[in-house]
């Protein structure tokens, strides 16, 4: 289980990689991009509970999650996979090049080993399968800020 002190270092560390890439920032920045109004939703209150955390924005595709990460410039993305327009895995292949310090969380129905090794690939630093529930969402969000990676056994 998390605790709001692990919150706040994780958000620390945020606030440092902000720093050292020219952004001030009081908080953890997240954007969440998933084509799925309700579960940007959820996503959002679940994180807003956080302390540290702010949701800087949401984008319902790939190539609006491009833009305003180039916009934005969150600390983290939280990213689905299936979308229109573009897909995560092109999506999150992109803002590793163009921003690689932005750390890349991909959120999924798809839990087989092949789509984590895609993911592995693309420059994301962690998988989540929506089955998983909010507890490994934010277990996940909480390894990112740490500089780890967190993707399934």
């Amino acid at each position: 289980m998390e605790t709001e002190a692990s919150w706040r270092v994780a958000c620390q560390l945020g606030r440092v990689q902000a720093l050292s890439s020219g952004q001030i920032g009081n908080a953890l920045r997240i954007l969440i991009v998933d084509d799925h109004e309700a579960v940007r939703a959820g996503v959002r209150v679940a994180l807003e509970r956080r302390e540290g955390v702010e949701v800087c924005g949401e984008a319902a595709n790939g190539r609006e999650a491009l833009d305003k990460v180039r916009r934005l410039k969150p600390d983290m993305v939280i990213l689905d996979i299936t979308m229109p327009v573009l897909d995560g895995f092109s999506a999150a292949r992109e803002i590793s090049k163009s921003l690689p310090g932005v750390a890349i969380l991909l959120l999924s129905m798809h839990e087989s080993p092949n789509m984590i090794n895609v993911a592995k690939s693309s420059g994301a630093r962690g998988y989540v399968a929506k089955s998983d529930g909010i507890a490994t969402l934010i277990r996940a969000l909480d390894a990112l800020a740490h500089n780890q990676t967190f993707f399934p056994n």
